[in-house]
């Protein structure tokens, strides 16, 4: 299958991505949102599954399978892909960098996707605000909690666990029915 790349201004923003009871924030920032409160980077990178979104404009030509792949770099920062399916059939692929900003947690970070002239622009909160005690899930989210990713290590999540993660999320201040889930796509051959 044809691989897309994005246009800078259009990437997909996935931002990069405890305890049993998922969210609860040790660490509090702008606007109350809680991190998790601490982030083994070492653990983190590799590949996570999207499960659920807050629906964005980034993101509207994305019809499922959607996933990220983190990798660390040696100057420390990490190498973020992303990958779905569009709506013609064709994947969309979305490549930038992460850095930590909170080097006492690695909870809090920024990512770019728009790189010009050398340089990394429009840089993105990325905040861990929930991960799986064996990092076997990760929520993301933001301070304006505009944005908000839900991912998994699997292509799915027990329902048990998602209405976990819901309940936390309306915790930190979150709406009901703010995340979407991320459809699996029908691929015609």
């Amino acid at each position: 299958m044809k691989t897309t790349p994005i246009i800078p201004g259009v990437a997909l923003v996935l931002l990069l991505f405890a305890s049993p009871a998922p969210l609860r924030g040790e660490s509090v920032g702008a606007e109350g949102l809680g991190t998790v409160k601490s982030v083994d980077m070492e653990r983190y990178v590799g590949l996570w599954y999207e499960i659920e979104r807050i629906p964005n404009r980034f993101q509207s030509n994305c019809i499922g399978e959607t996933t990220a792949s983190y990798s660390l770099r040696e100057d420390g920062r990490i190498d973020v892909s992303n990958r779905c399916h569009a709506r013609n059939g064709k994947i969309i692929e979305a490549n930038g960098i992460a850095k930590v900003v909170d080097k006492r947690s690695n909870a809090k970070l920024k990512v770019s996707f728009v790189r010009f002239l050398g340089f990394n622009l429009f840089w993105g909160d990325y905040w861990i605000i929930g991960l799986g005690e064996d990092y076997e899930y990760a929520v993301v989210g933001t301070p304006s909690r505009k944005y908000g990713w839900i991912l998994s290590r699997e292509p799915s999540l027990p329902g048990a666990v998602l209405d976990r993660i819901q309940h936390a999320l309306r915790q930190q201040g979150y709406r009901s029915g703010d995340f979407e889930k991320t459809l699996k796509p029908v691929i015609p051959e």
